[in-house]
């Protein structure tokens, strides 16, 4: 028997940062899994500028600057449904049974996992605002302000990744987990303000997307970016992400004791 004293249990904090760590290091050792974070926002802001922007805005040059902060949010919530992906992916593996072993805080896996998607999103957006500046994208907000929207986007997305994490642990396999996000994701991005002025769209339809939550976050991103943002369009983006998470990340950690 060690006569050693025990080490100290640790804290939750800790135990989230190393498995934040772990996120990372995945990425680092398989750097396609940035694939859906680099390749798409790519393709959209190059072919919806290129290819419509003259036909909707009259210039590729005007249409980039509404379209920008849309893209930039559609590209990072996209990036949302690999949360739920990878730790259903990891469950089937039995990589979580081991986890569970450990003396630490029973949710560190899960939250570790949500702080390194975050590192992902960030990612995204950079390299969004910087080809978009390399294609002529000029905020009136400044640096102050894009940091301003990627801030309110990375919130949000972290937010919604609770709902695949749920997801990812009640659904039987990462196909299934894939193909109910994207049900989700391409209506909710898509039936919003992300491409078009909802002021141009029929009634019935202005309303559904005028109700739409994205509708709301890409508002407050171009508001952002901008420099004329409200107080009220940034606290309706950030308290829907807390309506989220508070709905959510208890379904996701009950579902997660459940497993053990």
């Amino acid at each position: 028997m060690a006569r050693a004293p025990r080490p100290p249990r640790p804290s939750a904090f800790a135990g989230a940062r190393v498995f934040a760590w772990r996120a990372w290091l995945r990425i680092r050792r398989a750097p396609e899994q940035l694939n859906d974070v680099i390749a798409v926002p790519i393709i959209f802001t190059l072919m919806f500028t290129y290819l419509f922007g003259g036909a909707i805005a009259g210039s590729t040059h005007r249409y980039l600057q509404f379209l920008l902060p849309g893209t930039l949010v559609m590209a990072v919530l996209l990036a949302t449904m690999y949360t739920g992906v990878n730790l259903n992916t990891d469950l089937a593996k039995g990589v979580y049974d081991r986890f569970r072993t450990l003396p630490v805080w029973r949710p560190a896996p899960i939250v570790g996992a949500l702080l390194g998607d975050a590192v992902r999103y960030l990612i995204a957006s950079t390299l969004l605002a910087g080809l978009g500046l390399a294609l002529g994208f000029r905020p009136d907000g400044g640096a102050a302000g894009v940091a301003l929207g990627v801030a309110l986007v990375v919130a949000f997305a972290s937010a919604l990744s609770w709902v695949f994490c749920w997801l990812g642990l009640v659904l039987r396999s990462p196909n299934a987990v894939m193909s109910l996000a994207l049900l989700v994701l391409f209506p909710l991005t898509m039936a919003s303000n992300t491409f078009v002025d909802p002021d141009t769209m029929p009634g019935a339809l202005r309303a559904i997307v005028t109700a739409n939550p994205v509708t709301h976050l890409v508002t407050a991103t171009r508001d952002a970016m901008g420099g004329t943002a409200g107080a009220g369009q940034i606290t309706a983006a950030l308290g829907t992400a807390a309506l989220i998470t508070a709905a959510f990340a208890p379904l996701t950690l009950r579902a997660y004791g459940r497993k053990s």
